[in-house]
């Protein structure tokens, strides 16, 4: 075999053998190019395998080229080395890292929906939040690097697609929020890449801090919560949204609950309603840190569901109006902001049809929770009361694994619980001035008529 034979003119695929190096052929093809390869025996399958080498270049890969790449094998074989076991896994790892960003989202998303078995036993998804993220990929990540090869992303990239959620040029607000969101979202898928071997780096390592979000701070004062507490028994003003719903937004700001959690709430999960101690019972896979609440429930509260349970035949007690299933989980955010289109209002939110400054349904909680502390209730029991790590009487958090491990006192956190939701209910009362109830416990204050 020589240069010059690698560079004659067939009229049809031609392969050439070298007679100096066993092994090595040159297959031309009709339009003039030349490819070197090696021919040779799988040890494992005894079984003929062929090796690329390279294309022919007068200049860069020639004949000689060609052989010492063959000698070379030729050596690592010698030496008990499965050529051919390398090939599959070179192939493999080449389609690995070939594949698009795009791809990796679609199969990062069906990893994460995936369902496993839980703490409880039930079979849910192996990341139960697994929409949100799968949102954030599709929405920010997938239109700008959608078509990129996972492997060719760089830091740059990243950098330049937050800096331009953060600047609202990626076809949205200006949002830090987002921006954060699309980091944590692209961070984790490329981690799951770099495990399969789909990328060699994570570029999401090291990226510029983004600026401070600066945490909500809004508490409704005295006149807010009387004015939303009786309008929302306005039928007349509220004929836009749904009783039940209105319902839930009360009890949020009875119970200091997550919207989530009392969404979906259950008969079944309502206990000795009618008893002395009425309590609601949130299974964990509702429950941000995925815990079972008890969450005691004052007679307030139990009014609440009293009447959001009145004429109801379904099995949720804040139903959806369609159908015997829960409500969305943002028909109350919804109803308080309003329905806007292209940035008209078409039906005005319970916020504006009551002259309020906006606010969120977690913005209840935080109320909630601000009331009570104003009244003399300690920080460990609303700690409690939120669901929050637990802290001592002194403000020091205990490491979780106190509690996961170590201390289970339920009757006490609940009783602790009830003392906090009780006094709230109290004040509660006194701020939309109506009567106090007769079989109120006593927790130490008194109810102002």
């Amino acid at each position: 075999m020589t240069d010059r034979l690698c560079e004659k003119r067939v009229a049809k695929r031609t392969k050439i053998y070298d007679r100096k190096c066993p092994g090595l052929y040159v297959s031309i093809i009709p339009i003039g190019i030349a490819t070197f390869n090696f021919k040779f025996t799988d040890p494992a399958t005894g079984k003929q395998r062929s090796k690329w080498l390279g294309i022919y270049n007068r200049e860069t890969f020639t004949v000689e080229h060609a052989r010492t790449e063959v000698y070379a094998l030729r050596m690592r074989i010698g030496n008990g080395e499965n050529i051919a076991e390398s090939l599959r896994q070179q192939k493999v790892l080449k389609a690995r890292r070939g594949k698009t960003v795009d791809e990796i989202i679609e199969e990062r998303i069906e990893w994460m929906q995936t369902p496993v078995r839980k703490a409880d036993g039930e079979m849910r998804p192996r990341l139960e939040s697994w929409e949100n993220t799968a949102s954030h990929l599709r929405r920010f990540i997938g239109p700008k690097l959608g078509r990129k090869i996972a492997a060719d992303v760089t830091r740059g990239d990243i950098q330049a697609l937050s800096d331009d959620i953060v600047a609202g040029r990626h076809g949205g607000k200006p949002s830090v929020s987002n921006a954060r969101h699309m980091r944590k979202a692209a961070s984790g898928m490329f981690r799951w890449a770099l495990r399969r071997e789909y990328i060699t780096a994570n570029p999401c390592s090291d990226l510029e801090p983004l600026d401070p979000e600066h945490p909500r701070t809004r508490v409704l004062t005295e006149d807010e919560i009387r004015i939303f507490w009786h309008g929302l028994d306005r039928d007349d003003l509220m004929a836009s949204w749904d009783r039940r719903t209105r319902l839930a937004l009360k009890f949020e700001l009875a119970t200091m609950l997550r919207s989530g959690e009392l969404l979906g709430a259950h008969r079944n999960e309502l206990i000795d309603l009618d008893g002395e101690q009425p309590r609601f019972d949130v299974p964990l896979k509702r429950v941000k840190k995925r815990r079972m609440i008890q969450q005691p429930l004052p007679s307030l509260a139990v009014e609440i569901v009293r009447e959001a349970l009145k004429g109801n035949n379904k099995d949720f007690i804040f139903a959806s109006p369609l159908d015997n299933k829960p409500m969305h989980r943002k028909a109350m955010a919804d109803a308080l902001r309003g329905d806007k289109r292209k940035g008209k209002v078409r039906t005005p939110g319970i916020c504006q049809l009551l002259g309020l400054k906006p606010f969120t349904p977690h913005d209840l909680r935080r109320t909630a929770a601000s009331w009570a502390r104003r009244i003399g209730q300690p920080m460990a029991k609303i700690a409690l009361c939120l669901d929050h790590r637990v802290m001592t009487e002194d403000g020091i958090k205990l490491p979780p694994v106190t509690g996961k491990h170590y201390v289970h006192a339920e009757d006490r956190e609940v009783k602790e619980k009830r003392e906090v939701l009780h006094a709230w209910a109290a004040e509660l009362r006194r701020i939309i001035a109506e009567p106090a109830p007769l079989r109120e416990p006593d927790t130490g204050l008194r109810l102002v008529a």
